[in-house]
């Protein structure tokens, strides 16, 4: 897969992320600026292990010579872990879950922790993904690092400034960019 193409399943990821701090951002009575560099740092390598243990799990699988089969497998893998991943951003964003807005002097480090580790999941599972696909680690590691430093401050000072309506167009967005991930990994890997 080409840069860009690695760059639009790191965004739709990302938007995932946005989406939370935009709602964080909506709750806070002022942004904190050394607060929000150690958000952003702490989330950003906290993607990057996600991404590496992913990776690296995917490696495991293929650390001896790999027939064509289990080559299209590795393909059919990261296809559906794509779709699958659209598929869980669009249920978000039809639930809709709606917060309680309540004027906060500091994000709440206990709930951005955990939405830390729960977004560190999926992108465990787009690591595999891109293990399978044998991206350059170095690269995502790097692509993940600044668009999820980006997608941090943007979603804070989104929230802040707009509210957290926009949710559901970050979700809906993301969706789309991986399941065109999905079908350009099928058109170019699996079906030629």
């Amino acid at each position: 897969m080409n840069a860009l193409e690695n760059l639009l399943i790191i965004a739709g990821i990302s938007l995932d992320i946005f989406a939370a701090m935009e709602c964080q951002g909506s709750l806070v009575a002022k942004i904190d600026k050394k607060q929000l560099v150690k958000l952003c740092a702490l989330i950003a390598a906290w993607q990057m292990a996600a991404l590496f243990v992913g990776s690296y799990l995917s490696g495991l699988l293929y650390r001896n010579t790999i027939t064509h089969n289990e080559k299209v497998t590795g393909f059919v893998i990261a296809a559906a872990i794509f779709f699958c991943l659209g598929v869980r951003l669009v249920a978000k964003a039809i639930k809709n879950e709606r917060i309680v807005e309540h004027c906060e002097q500091k994000l709440g480090w206990k709930q951005l922790l955990a939405i830390a580790a729960v977004t560190s999941i999926y992108t465990l599972l787009t690591g595999i993904a891109f293990g399978f696909l044998g991206t350059n680690l170095l690269v995502m590691l790097l692509m993940i690092a600044g668009l999820t430093i980006a997608v941090v401050v943007t979603g804070i000072y989104t929230g802040y400034h707009l509210g957290f309506e926009h949710k559901t167009k970050a979700y809906i967005a993301g969706a789309i960019l991986l399941w065109i991930a999905g079908i350009d990994v099928i058109v170019r890997h699996i079906l030629r």
